[in-house]
């Protein structure tokens, strides 16, 4: 038997690689007591938000080379970057200008600043790569991607031809887009965002209404950095003689993904797609006689393009079965029996509370695999 595991990350218990190491071991077992010889092929998957580049570094070969970034905060802090072996630079947002880099009660979308992003794609540039791929997901800021192109020599202007600080409560201050001391190598650098989030730039399904109060905008503060979005779309418009503002996407990652769009000539694609592209996962599946998924929780939003449902819906190209073991089956995950998933499975085996299921999530899904794959092998000749 030939079983292909591919799941998402366990958000705030275990990465997508921890994730599919657990439930190879829980099949593993299972086979050992059987007697039977399995045949495991490990896809870790992620849908350009967190364990991005590590999933594609494990799918894809490569490597992961330190850098020393600004947070969102601006202070220095050690991330990385994913170079591939046809020199693809791999970059997480997140890694960089992510909201789990600080502090609930430092939370303001104000101030914080997507500086270190740029500095990211300064790194993969330093390190001889022409395509670069952006995760974006996850962001604790909401500047419309200025702070990211700052970092690679953008200059923003106030009325008085200075530039601006750091923060989406900054933008309203600008007069003026130039872009000349942009970082040359870009010119011939080709530039695809990962992101499966459809919001526009502004307005209320845009990126200040729909994410800001995750990160800690008030009511007040969403009203101004909405505003804020709106006269950078503007200007990018007059400046740069692009549109943004209602592109689909533009307002992934707090106006970053539109920003990448006016200022790097970004493409923008679903994550899922490009992981499932770089990692072989097409032709993986075709061989395959089972695919086991999962994420952290599964329920009716799992539909609209995480990973499980994208990986369903391959599988399903083939007529191939998939299982599904997540943290927590939610509010609505039975609509995915239509969108090919065959079972769901919880990890949750007895009464536990968040913390007690994240912090034995690992030997939770391993045990869960286990008896999953003791089930299936009873019936196998």
């Amino acid at each position: 038997m030939r079983i292909v595991v591919a799941p998402d990350s366990f958000k705030g218990s275990l990465s997508s690689i921890q994730a599919a190491a657990a439930v190879e071991r829980g099949i593993l077992k299972a086979a050992a007591k059987a007697a039977r010889k399995l045949e495991i092929t490990k896809i870790p998957i992620a849908d350009g938000g967190e364990g991005t580049v590590e999933a594609i570094v494990a799918g894809a070969g490569g490597e992961i080379i330190p850098a020393r970034v600004l947070d969102p905060l601006g202070r220095e802090i050690d991330s990385m970057v994913g170079i591939l072996p046809d020199r693809t630079g791999v970059i997480e947002m997140a890694a960089a200008s992510g909201l789990d880099l600080i502090k609930p009660e430092e939370r303001d979308p104000l101030v914080t600043t997507s500086f270190g992003t740029g500095q990211l794609i300064l790194k993969a540039l330093e390190a001889g790569c022409s395509r670069l791929i952006i995760g974006l997901g996850g962001s604790a800021t909401n500047d419309g991607g200025v702070g990211m192109a700052q970092a690679l020599g953008g200059a923003f202007l106030d009325q008085n031809q200075q530039p601006i600080g750091f923060g989406g409560g900054e933008l309203g201050k600008i007069a003026k887009i130039d872009l000349s001391g942009i970082d040359p190598r870009l010119a011939g650098t080709t530039v695809i965002v990962a992101s499966d989030v459809k919001n526009v730039f502004c307005g209320p399904d845009g990126a200040s209404a729909v994410y800001g109060p995750q990160k800690g905008a008030t009511p007040e503060m969403v009203a101004v950095l909405d505003r804020n979005l709106g006269h950078l779309a503007e200007l990018i418009k007059d400046d740069l003689g692009k549109e943004i503002a209602l592109v689909p996407g533009s307002g992934a990652a707090g106006g970053l993904g539109g920003g990448l769009m006016a200022f790097l000539n970004a493409e923008i694609r679903p994550g899922i797609e490009i992981v499932m592209e770089l990692t072989g996962f097409r032709e993986k599946v075709r061989e395959a006689d089972l695919i086991i998924t999962g994420e952290g929780a599964t329920d009716f939003q799992t539909m609209f393009g995480k990973v499980p449902y994208g990986v369903a819906q391959v599988a399903g190209e083939y007529g191939k079965p998939v299982l599904c073991i997540s943290g927590t089956l939610g509010k609505g995950y039975q609509k995915l029996y239509d969108a090919g998933i065959t079972a769901f499975f919880s990890i949750v085996n007895r009464p536990m509370t968040l913390e007690e299921a994240m912090d034995k999530g690992e030997e939770l899904l391993e045990a869960v695999a286990e008896n999953v794959m003791n089930t299936l092998l009873m019936f196998r000749d």
